[in-house]
């Protein structure tokens, strides 16, 4: 009976110890690795939470020991790694750090708790090994980046396979993997490379669950990091149709197969994924369940793509706030068929490019010298393009390469198909004469939004006849505004905005005084004055802000902490909280530059907003690298039930806080032009260098992947530069900073600016900055003067200053020579005009003068002619001069200027004759030497200028006097003054000499 009993007790003893010791497990939940998550424990067979009450570093370092991860990194609350359910098993933890299982510290005891979900508990430790890929096109290519405690590693691609990629993007829920391009392909990194190899079996549900071999030799570089490529959506395919190339469009994600929404489904969508499928191109992409009414989940996805793209996964999308769908709105598409035969490449759409032609089932080259309008017009029919614009040769830069199927085609322009024109497909037909061939179609006509923050929001742009212009801002209003947003799938018009809004654009202004209805479906429907008539600048370029454009911010006093706030409908609005994932936070700041990480604020830290409360339920995952990627609830003005349910975010990293601003705008510039978002660094002047663009607020290079000279030619002549004479790649003037924002370009040369070049999606590059592009243009700016040659501003000073005592010394001057006259003439009676007239005599003549009346003189008959015709006694009959003159026949006017000197020097004498004794005068006038008027005397020659005029005209234009203009007064004053002359007294014994016998001047 004792024996019995002791098994009996032994027994329960081991159910005991079975139950405390085994029943009990620990693990870490949707924090993206063993290592991360949300703290859950299993009791009696039930998984729960354990409250965040008094948790702290010591409960989370017990929790990382026990799951063999290391130390404590963080211990989070607030159901940092979102919301569990069922029980909450442990509450007010207090580990002291020693204890070997979190349930044997301290806690009120298993299922006792006063907590809500809400207050969950988590941790992230030290073996948390995250995996990211950076650089590429979406969240699910680019770069492999493994996070090894806070620092983030690349991966060594000679130690990287595709089962271990495979692993990465199912975990990253990312698809499967397609390819793994090593080389840096997305970039070098920074920061240490990753230690170990994985041995990843290609089925792991984590990475961290693959085998690695650590201490392997280390002799890689960052040129050497792995990059992985996943299919994103695992599978895409049409149902239902008449044909293998039409029918319901059907997508994969993780093995469910489920349709697509067609709220923002549209033709250049649908042509992607024809061209995906080998299937052509578009004819049509219907919606309302044209094909009937799938099952499984509905994908809400909204893609924005040009209609180029190889591949729907290279096109945007958003998911935020979409309209609830149900499978009477499954999309669909009807494709060309595999039987295409004819495209256009290196175009901005299907309708327009280079034309190539598959015969027998290799793409060729179509090439005629000949090339026109009824050509093109078969081109476009048989693409169903609409009509031809434009028929072209491409230039160097897009000319193809292969065989050549058609050449010389002659068309009358109304075929169907391009075949059935006359040609020739000879193979020894010369190809030096004749050139590839180029259409521009209508139907390549499209509309976006250029320099605003996102794809609704911007200056208005068309591309017509192969190129991109602006629209003027004429009668532009809401009307019109409401038709572009609506083609661009952008909702309704919430401003029209005028004087180059967002900047002026550049080349074509396409359409002018546009008067729409609103009820036109694109703009060019709309009535205006035609393409290209106009009569306005790029400073009327008209632009948009749509309903659809969305905004994020964080709104507080701190730079990257703050309620969560987004701009749609023109208006900012909160973000609710409920059933908001954990992820979102770290999405967040990382889309505002906020750094890596962010946690979810409680206790309403930042305030209560006063505008809408957008959305609710945002659904974001590892696989969303912008909120716009993440599901949510439609967007309603009133999602949150009370205030109280907003979100507040702080995030790990700090910036300077920007300006709000609904545009990009250029450094130092309010509105900025394409020119003013080009430049070159690196080179000698501003003509050669690195070729780096201004896009999304920052400058960045551009990649040198099909680099070569037409696009460098358009860079040239942007730059007013001239033309290209290289286009140097491989980071020939250093290696750039910052983004590389585009690459693939493709221009024709004949652009008038980067962005009108067809190009890969910008900002979506995979090169590194070893890949800059650069230029080297024609033209050279002036060589600015260098230190010895640059007049400073000391020189311009002195040169003043010198100048400025120059015309102060010639004043004194003046003033001087003045004051001496006056000196001389004050001994007698003069009137003002006798003292401006006693400056012009020679001084010097007087000791002459004195010396030749001492002796006995005699003068000629022609001199008392003269003297008389001089003192008014000679009636003028024979005076030639006096006609000149035009002087009355009475010789009331004295002519001064005709005069003749005797062979005598200027001597002075009284009126009876007598010499005058020193500085004597007599009648005020005697010692006058008048100036001659050139204008009055035609007959006065070189004297005019050489004599004693010339200098007496220099002294009259110093002083002001105008001798000329006072002769008259001077005379007939002399006339009243002047008393009768004896018999044979000439009057005039002063008679001045001239020079070589030529008259007074």
């Amino acid at each position: 009976m004792k024996g019995h009993l002791s098994s009996l007790v032994l027994w329960l003893l081991l159910l005991t110890v079975q139950d405390i010791a085994g029943a009990n497990e620990l693990r870490l939940v949707n924090g993206g690795s063993p290592c991360a998550g949300r703290v859950e424990v299993k009791h009696q067979d039930q998984w729960g939470t354990v409250c965040d009450d008094d948790w702290d570093m010591e409960d989370a370092g017990v929790v990382c020991k026990q799951l063999g991860c290391g130390a404590a990194v963080s211990a989070h609350i607030y159901a940092h790694f979102g919301e569990g359910s069922g029980k909450i098993w442990l509450d007010e933890v207090a580990c002291d750090g020693t204890e070997s299982a979190l349930w044997l510290c301290g806690n009120e005891g298993f299922g006792e708790s006063d907590c809500g979900h809400e207050e969950d508990a988590g941790v992230t430790c030290s073996g948390h090994i995250k995996p990211r890929l950076v650089g590429g096109h979406s969240a699910c290519s680019g770069r492999v980046e493994i996070r090894d405690g806070e620092t983030w590693t690349t991966v060594c691609d000679a130690h990287f396979d595709i089962k271990t990629a495979n692993v990465i993007c199912n975990e990253l829920q990312c698809g499967t993997a397609l390819s793994i391009p090593g080389g840096a392909h997305f970039g070098e990194g920074h920061g240490p490379i990753w230690t170990e190899a994985f041995q990843c079996a290609g089925n792991e549900s984590h990475h961290a669950y693959c085998p690695r071999i650590s201490n392997i030799s280390q002799t890689c570089s960052h040129a050497n990091d792995a990059g992985a490529i996943c299919s994103w959506h695992t599978g895409f395919r049409l149902v239902n149709g008449s044909t293998a190339c039409s029918g319901r469009v059907e997508i994969q994600v993780l093995g469910a197969w489920g349709t697509l929404c067609d709220s923002r489904w549209d033709l250049p969508d649908a042509n992607v994924l024809c061209h995906q499928l080998d299937c052509g191109f578009s004819v049509s992409a219907p919606g309302g369940g044209y094909f009937g009414r799938g099952t499984g989940s509905i994908w809400t996805d909204t893609f924005h793509c040009k209609g180029t793209e190889p591949h729907l996964g290279y096109c945007p999308v958003t998911a935020l706030g979409a309209s609830q769908c149900s499978h009477d709105d499954d999309a669909s598409v009807v494709c060309s068929g595999r039987s295409e035969s004819l495209r256009l490449l290196n175009g901005e759409s299907r309708c327009d490019g280079r034309v190539v032609i598959s015969l027998r089932g290799v793409w060729s080259r179509v090439m005629d010298d000949q090339w026109d309008m009824d050509d093109a017009s078969v081109v476009c029919r048989q693409l169903q393009c609409g009509v031809a614009e434009k028929a072209y040769n491409p230039p160097k830069s897009e000319r193809g390469t292969g065989p050549v199927g058609l050449r010389s085609i002659q068309c009358a322009g109304n075929e169907t198909r391009l075949t059935l024109c006359d040609n020739s497909t000879s193979e020894t037909a010369q190809t030096g004469i004749a050139e590839d061939a180029g259409v521009v179609c209508s139907g390549s006509r499209q509309i976006r939004l250029v320099n605003g923050a996102g794809r609704c929001a911007g200056r208005v742009e068309i591309y017509y006849n192969g190129s991109w212009g602006t629209v003027c801002d004429d009668s532009w209003d809401l009307l019109d505004s409401n038709v572009v947003c609506k083609q661009l799938g952008c909702g309704r018009a919430i401003n029209a905005t005028v004087s180059a809004h967002y900047g002026q654009g550049s080349g074509q202004i396409w359409l002018d005084d546009v008067n729409c209805s609103g009820n036109e479906s694109d703009l060019w429907a709309c009535p205006s004055r035609g393409w290209g008539q106009h009569n306005c600048r790029h400073k009327e370029d008209a632009g948009v802000l749509c309903s659809e454009f969305t905004d994020l911010r964080l709104v507080s006093d701190s730079d990257c902490a703050g309620r969560l706030e987004v701009f749609y409908n023109g208006t900012w609005g909160s973000l609710c909280s409920n059933q908001m994932s954990g992820v979102i936070p770290e999405i967040v700041c990382k889309q505002l530059n906020c750094g890596d990480g962010g946690q979810t604020e409680r206790d309403f830290k930042y305030g209560a907003g006063s505008g809408p409360t957008w959305l609710d339920h945002v659904a974001c995952s590892e696989q969303h690298s912008s909120l716009w990627q993440c599901p949510s609830k439609p967007w309603d003005p009133k999602s949150c039930d009370n205030r109280a349910e907003e979100t507040h975010i702080s995030c790990t990293g700090k910036k300077a806080k920007p300006t709000q601003t609904l545009f990009a705008e250029c450094p130092n510039s309010p509105s900025c032009t394409d020119q003013e978002k080009l430049r070159v660094m690196g080179g000698q002047d501003r003509c050669s260098g690195r070729v780096e663009v201004w896009y999304r607020g920052s400058w960045g290079t551009v990649c040198d992947d099909s680099w070569d000279m037409a696009d460098a030619n358009v860079v040239c002549k942007q730059l007013g530069c001239g033309s290209a004479v290289s286009a140097p790649g491989e980071a020939a003037f250093g290696n750039g900073t910052g983004p590389i924002w585009v690459e693939t370009l493709n221009c024709r040369g004949t652009e008038s600016s980067l962005w009108d070049c067809p190009a890969k999606p910008w900002g979506e590059s995979n090169c590194d900055h070893k890949e800059d592009a650069a230029v080297n243009c024609s033209v050279r700016p002036r060589r600015p003067p260098a230190d010895s040659e640059r007049v400073t501003v000391p020189v311009v000073i002195c040169i003043i200053l010198g100048a400025l005592l120059c015309l102060v010394l010639i004043i004194l001057g003046a003033q001087v020579r003045s004051a001496r006259a006056q000196r001389r003439g004050s001994r007698r009676p003069l009137d003002p005009f006798s003292e401006a007239v006693y400056e012009e005599i020679d001084y010097n003549l007087m000791r002459e003068k004195q010396m030749m009346f001492s002796r006995s003189v005699s003068y000629s008959d022609d001199s008392v002619t003269k003297l008389q015709y001089y003192t008014g006694d000679s009636d003028g009959e024979n005076d030639p001069g006096l006609e000149q003159e035009g002087a009355s026949p009475g010789g009331s006017q004295l002519d001064y200027d005709n005069v003749e000197e005797p062979a005598l020097n200027n001597v002075p004498q009284t009126p009876d004759g007598r010499d005058s004794p020193g500085d004597v005068i007599g009648n005020g006038y005697d010692d006058a030497r008048e100036v001659s008027d050139p204008e009055g005397d035609p007959g006065l020659g070189q004297n005019d200028e050489q004599g004693t005029g010339a200098n007496n005209r220099h002294r009259d234009s110093q002083t002001g006097w105008s001798l000329h203009s006072l002769r008259s007064e001077v005379v007939s004053g002399m006339e009243k003054e002047i008393p009768s002359l004896p018999p044979g007294d000439t009057g005039y014994d002063d008679v001045g000499h001239g020079d070589s016998g030529g008259s007074i001047s």
